[in-house]
């Protein structure tokens, strides 16, 4: 994934993804389904560069809303930095108010072995979480290469975490829907 960002980065001009035209030829909102019982979702957000990483809980937060979840019922918590995410992850998880927790950071470093070890740590741990807790936990903690301070990384990655907030609140959604389908069949004997 890392290749296609500075790919991209690269060899493109950087979209323009919030002009899109408001014509009369738009698609229709997709119509999505509807949960049997409340959910809760915890947006466990990182502050090292948090303007872009805002970029996802913003996204997020529209999403899931259009998804059925209403912005009401998400609870907003901010951490120093990635590697703090998976603590307060596991401490929500374990007061079983979320039906789902969703972490959001950005890992950078000079050196490609001490940011990717931060990544893969926290990563592996939520992991850990979810299977311990059987609450989903999703991340859109990313580490991208070759990451610069410069107006053009900062604005591509601010565009590239809006994408990762919709993408997560997609699998948020679906994934919730699912678990009650499976739960549902589970105390109905059929799985």
């Amino acid at each position: 994934m890392n290749q296609i960002v500075n790919q991209m980065l690269q060899e493109s001009e950087l979209p323009e993804l919030d002009n899109a035209p408001d014509t009369p030829d738009r698609l229709p909102a997709p119509n999505h389904p509807r949960f049997t019982k409340p959910q809760r979702v915890a947006f466990v957000q990182a502050c090292w560069h948090r303007e872009v990483v805002e970029q996802c809980r913003i996204a997020f937060l529209a999403e899931i809303e259009a998804r059925g979840i209403a912005r009401a019922q998400v609870d907003l918590f901010a951490v120093p930095g990635s590697f703090e995410i998976p603590l307060h992850a596991q401490l929500l998880a374990k007061t079983r108010r979320y039906t789902a927790i969703v972490a959001a950071g950005l890992v950078v470093d000079g050196g490609i072995y001490r940011h990717e070890f931060v990544a893969d740590t926290v990563i592996k741990v939520l992991m850990d979480v979810q299977l311990r807790t059987e609450v989903p936990v999703f991340s859109a903690v990313l580490t991208p290469q070759q990451f610069h301070e410069s107006a053009v990384h900062l604005d591509f990655f601010r565009r590239h975490f809006a994408i990762k907030g919709i993408e997560v609140a997609e699998a948020c959604a679906s994934t919730l829907h699912s678990l009650e389908r499976l739960r549902g069949q589970v105390a109905a004997g059929i799985v």
